[in-house]
């Protein structure tokens, strides 16, 4: 049973890193398994089977859902989008008690609170920036370093709480060609042997891919610094970002398409389901020592 939930748990982490404006690393801190999942990704090679154990049904939950939500979500925030939206605020509103008691007896001060406002702007600039543009993928030796480095800022992006990795993608212009362009052309060109689709999009994957788990140690690695060093101030950070993504998803006009009396009950059923499942698939922060 603790295996299915750490797959489900995985399941929304996958999720919500291909929804622009909403945050990974945020899904991780509401479920309670975000010191756990740094703690297994910072000492994989020195403790490579009990991590292993421990990062395994979180990666399966995550490919299954990044798989499908690159078609399915596609169609959901076509045809539904104010309550799909919906659905990820309440999971993000549903991790603030979680957060709020991990900072519980820490330091925070004036510059916990000076920390939490930058933060909370920074989130929100991002998105007052973002720009409705779609680059066109050559695939060239170049055109493969970027691709390594912007899977790696990206994957930064996704494992600090708060910041969306998607929405980094989208205001350079490669969240449409990755995330709704070659994942599902892999996907449908495995299913009716199009190989030579299979190829270009192993091509514009593969380097991305990569650049993802470069990016992913390195971050691991200076948040498990930040922790230890000034966890109060770190988690007012966090705190920050998180508090900010509400507001930048109901930013996006987009979500208000369609707008009535119905959809509008929706999206506050859908806000009270996300609520739900974030207590449900959260709890007692797991923590490795």
């Amino acid at each position: 049973m603790k295996w299915f939930l750490d797959v489900l748990r995985g399941m929304v982490i996958g999720l919500a890193n291909v929804i622009p404006g909403v945050s990974g690393g945020t899904m991780m801190v509401s479920m309670g398994i975000y010191d756990k999942l740094i703690w297994s990704i910072n000492h994989l090679f020195k403790k490579f089977r009990e991590c292993v154990v421990i990062l395994l049904p979180y990666l399966v939950g995550m490919v299954a859902a990044i798989a499908l939500g690159a078609v399915g979500l596609k169609a959901a925030f076509a045809s539904f989008p104010l309550p799909t939206n919906a659905l990820f605020i309440g999971l993000i509103l549903g991790s603030l008690p979680f957060i709020l008691k991990e900072m519980k007896g820490e330091q925070i001060g004036w510059q916990g609170v000076l920390v939490f406002l930058l933060f909370f702007a920074l989130v929100v600039g991002l998105k007052i920036v973002e720009k409705e543009n779609t680059a066109e993928i050559r695939l060239s030796v170049l055109e493969i370093v970027r691709l390594f480095l912007l899977g790696a800022v990206a994957s930064a992006t996704m494992v600090i709480p708060g910041v969306s990795g998607s929405m980094i993608l989208k205001t350079l212009g490669y969240y449409e060609p990755i995330v709704t362009g070659a994942i599902p052309a892999l996907l449908k060109g495995l299913a009716g042997g199009d190989w030579a689709a299979v190829g270009h999009s192993i091509g514009v994957l593969l380097p991305f891919g990569l650049g993802i788990v470069f990016g992913i140690f390195g971050i691991a690695k200076l948040i498990a610094f930040l922790m230890k060093k000034w966890k109060g101030r770190t988690y007012c950070a966090i705190l920050g970002m998180v508090a900010a993504s509400p507001v930048v998803i109901l930013m996006d006009p987009a979500i208000y398409e369609g707008f009535g009396i119905w959809i509008c009950v929706a999206a506050v059923a859908a806000l009270a389901l996300g609520v739900f499942i974030a207590v449900k698939l959260g709890g007692e922060p797991e923590r490795k020592a």
